[in-house]
């Protein structure tokens, strides 16, 4: 499945939140803390919301797929 390229830093921390049971700690400046820090910029670069996604599925042990699906 293809990476969505206009996923912005808060459309992620949302469904991180609401669907894989990460919680929203604080915010400093642009960054969202959950249990790792995600920008909080309009749209990520795709190599940026990669690694949020590899680094997700990893933690979650399933596959990134079926993050991406979420989205």
């Amino acid at each position: 499945m293809k990476i969505p390229r206009n996923v912005s830093g808060a459309q992620l921390a949302d469904v991180l939140c609401q669907h894989w049971h990460y919680s929203n700690v604080h915010q400093v400046g642009s960054h969202i803390i959950l249990e790792t820090s995600i920008p909080a910029h309009r749209a990520l670069r795709l190599g940026t919301l990669s690694s949020i996604l590899r680094t997700v599925a990893e933690h979650k042990a399933v596959p990134r797929d079926a993050i991406i699906a979420t989205l």
